[in-house]
């Protein structure tokens, strides 16, 4: 092999090429990236076949990591080939042996013996010019394509820094002090950079950062459903199979809620959002029969009489139930599911009019009621959150279930749950109660399925179709910041209805793409779900795809901020005013309706419960439109369609101010009202039976507070009166549900939240 030498950089000699590769020295790490000159005097003759002689086997590059490399083109002849098939083009063995020479020169042109990476890819992207623009083009393409990846990776690392040793107060179902918690934060951060660099187009990317709409759980919206009505009795039936072992039907109750809670931990894990068991009362009376009948026979056995054998029997399934429910609430609080969080499950109960079913939604209540806990200081759980279904033919005065309702009385004044979901009341939820017998369960906190009829789908095919919603899922929600839509119109001298479309239409195209994307999933990411029955036609096989269950799922637009909408309309909030706030949703409904006869899919309209997003939408607004009294003058937004919390209203007008929206957001929504009245019990059921009467899904919202050193309560304390600590744990109303506003000294709620409540004068 004939010796090159060097003057200055120039190439002086030229000649045949070995095919040898320089011996590259790998894994050298340096502190910093330093460019050393060359020693002309001691290159050695190591050289690449490529028509062209040059010494470059000192040639180390300085890797993004710091680490040395040596300089090797064949690297570069990799790359170019994959930008130019990227490209469709094939280049010729001279434009190759064109582009290797270009570098080659302007490498040892450079004089330096460490060369960092980003001035390699600036040469070869330079002779690419040179010989083709197009695989310039698509090396430049995919040079910016890395650079954003360790842009995005650089965000990701600063998240979870932030999370590691900060934690973190998004989700208050989170406990971010908990290893698994913090894992699973880190991946979502990850996961919800992958959603905006491969799902969102730069429209709907930029409407997102700026605050137009909000895009919930980006983090796991590509990969499973969001909140469900989950099938659990027919999960049961007959066995199922889970985790590849086979489970046969529970024969008894004890046995029952063991498995109920495993399965709930398991599919909950795979999904985001709410899960709900509908009308458990009802699910878990065969399995309470069962195990009467068994421990009947049992004393029957042992030669007791008919009657203190019934009795006693019946006392054990009573004993049963009671740890059963104990077992839900120690399991669903302290156990975190896959996902790193305490999954939001909600029960619902109160109609079953049968023994076991009494029985179940009886001791369901008095559990709750009695709190878990040191017996010097029990409080409630936060799960499940329990909803009662509420009929006034079962459940009013005289009636046959009254004793059930009164004891759902004496447990929201203690727990603040259950909530009160109203059957024989007035608008949709109702309705097709009393049509049909069917109970459109809550979905988590608030959300609500729109009818799917059994044989016509979204219509009823005739009189005799029935609506379907147990089984059934959501796929999430999208947000639109009104008051930002409205002040972005105004400044742009644009009709507010015409950039409310642009932003409707934008949501509405996510959800079909959403729906496209998911339904390639196979029916293995959920086999509780898909093949065991949880959902509504699940019984797939393990490799199908999903595509067919996604028919009956609903796509919520969500709706925040309707009191700061009014406000920026005409400075009156909706408790003095309310028109606009009327007149903008009834044009979000009608608008719906016409995409879902268009696209032939269940969207719903649904009140967002802005947790982390009050705080991060004023954010938003400020950024972009500034301060603006009763808009972003605050450190959070309204919720919902509700009332502004500070509003000095009482909770009869708050529930008539709501009311007229009532019927508006049938995809979701819960009034709520604040009762300053302590333990007031007939205070508290005038409230509620107004409510029922109203056809509200309704909360009762106090500040609950417990002592952790003494165990003393009440409401709304700071500091116990009677031992003078301030280790307290206090629970407040969230939203549609309820979290810890302070425990062990700190709370879980973020700061927006927390300055929301010190607000509150009629929430």
């Amino acid at each position: 092999m004939e010796e090159t030498t060097a003057k200055n950089g120039e190439v002086v000699g030229m000649g045949n090429m070995s095919s040898n590769v320089t011996n590259s020295i790998k894994g050298t790490a340096i502190k910093k990236s330093v460019e050393e000159p060359i020693n002309n005097n001691t290159i050695s003759s190591k050289v690449i076949d490529i028509g062209t002689k040059m010494s470059t086997d000192r040639i180390n590059i300085v890797k993004k990591d710091g680490t040395l490399e040596a300089y090797d083109i064949t690297k570069v002849v990799t790359a170019i080939k994959k930008s130019a098939a990227r490209m469709l083009i094939d280049l010729t063995s001279e434009e190759i042996n064109q582009i290797c020479n270009i570098v080659n020169k302007s490498v040892l042109n450079l004089g330096y013996s460490n060369i960092e990476i980003i001035k390699i890819h600036s040469i070869v992207e330079s002779a690419l010019e040179d010989v083709n623009p197009k695989v310039a083009k698509s090396y430049r393409d995919y040079r910016n394509y890395k650079i954003d990846f360790v842009n995005m990776l650089d965000k990701v690392y600063q998240e979870s820094q932030k999370i590691m040793y900060v934690g973190d107060k998004e989700n208050s179902n989170s406990d971010s002090t908990l290893v698994s918690t913090k894992r699973s934060l880190i991946f979502n951060q990850l996961n919800k950079e992958l959603y905006k660099k491969f799902f969102l187009n730069v429209e709907e990317l930029q409407a997102a950062r700026d605050g137009y709409i909000y895009i919930h759980d980006m983090a796991a919206r590509r990969d499973s459903m969001n909140c469900c009505l989950f099938d659990i009795a027919n999960v049961l039936k007959g066995g199922f199979e889970m985790g590849n072992l086979w489970y046969n039907e529970p024969k008894s109750l004890r046995v029952a809620f063991d498995v109920i809670g495993d399965v709930t931990m398991a599919a909950a894990g795979q999904q985001y959002g709410g899960f709900t068991l509908p009308e458990v009362d009802k699910v878990l009376a065969p399995y309470a029969e069962m195990s009467y009948k068994t421990a009947y026979e049992k004393y029957i056995l042992m030669g007791v009489d008919f009657e203190n054998a019934r009795n006693q029997a019946l006392k054990d399934v009573q004993r049963e139930f009671e740890q059963g429910f104990q077992g839900w609430e120690y399991k669903f609080n302290s156990v975190a599911s896959s996902r790193g969080d305490y999954p939001f499950i909600t029960v619902t109960a109160g109609l079953g009019t049968g023994e076991f079913e009494r029985m179940a939604s009886l001791t369901m209540l008095n559990v709750r009621k009695e709190g878990q806990g040191k017996s010097s200081c029990k409080k409630p759980v936060l799960f499940p959150k329990i909803v009662f279904l509420y009929d006034k033919e079962l459940h009013g005065k005289g009636k046959e279930l009254e004793d059930v309702f009164e004891a759902g009385l004496e447990c929201s004044q203690k727990s603040m749950y259950p909530d009160w979901l109203s059957l024989s009341g007035e608008g949709y939820v109702a309705s097709m109660y009393k049509k049909y017998k069917k109970v459109v369960s809550p979905m988590g906190c608030r959300a609500f399925l729109s009818p799917w009829y059994e044989r016509g789908g979204m219509k009823p095919a005739d009189e005799n179709d029935t609506p379907v919603f147990v089984g059934r899922f959501n796929v999430g929600a999208i947000s639109l910041h009104l008051p930002m839509i409205y002040a972005k119109a105004k400044k742009e001298s644009r009709d507010f209805y015409e950039v409310l479309d642009y932003y409707m239409d934008m949501i509405r195209n996510l959800h079909r793409r959403t729906l496209d994307y998911l339904g390639e999933m196979r029916a293995s990411t959920n086999p509780l779900a898909y093949c065991e029955g949880g959902f509504y036609g699940g019984h797939l096989g393990f490799h199908d795809k999903i595509k067919p269950l996604l028919k009956y799922t609903t796509a919520s637009f969500g709706i925040t901020a309707l009191n700061e909408l009014q406000e920026i309309h005409n400075g009156k909030s909706i408790a003095e005013d309310g028109e606009f706030a009327l007149e903008v949703m009834r044009y979000i409904n009608k608008k719906i309706d016409a995409y879902k006869k268009e696209d032939g899919y269940l969207y719903a309209i649904y009140g967002t419960p802005a947790e982390n997003l009050c705080g991060l939408q004023i954010k938003q607004f400020r950024k972009k439109y500034g301060i603006v009294e009763n808009v972003s003058d605050r450190g959070y937004v309204s919720n919902s369609f509700h009332c502004h919390v500070s509003e000095n209203i009482t909770p009869i007008e708050k529930q008539d101010l709501e009311k007229r929206f009532w019927d508006l957001l049938n995809g979701g929504k819960i009034q709520y009202v604040k009762y300053p009245i302590s333990y007031n019990s007939e205070a508290v059921k005038t409230l509620i039976e107004r409510a029922m009467d109203m056809g509200f899904y309704e909360g009762v919202n106090l500040s609950l507070a417990y002592c952790d050193d003494c165990g003393h309560e009440e409401l709304n304390m700071d500091v116990c009166p009677k031992c003078g600590s301030k280790n307290l744990t206090k629970i407040d109303r969230m939203n549609g549900y309820l979290s810890y506003s302070r425990v062990k000294g700190d709370t879980r709620l973020n700061e927006a939240k927390m300055e929301e409540i010190k607000d509150r004068v009629s929430m």
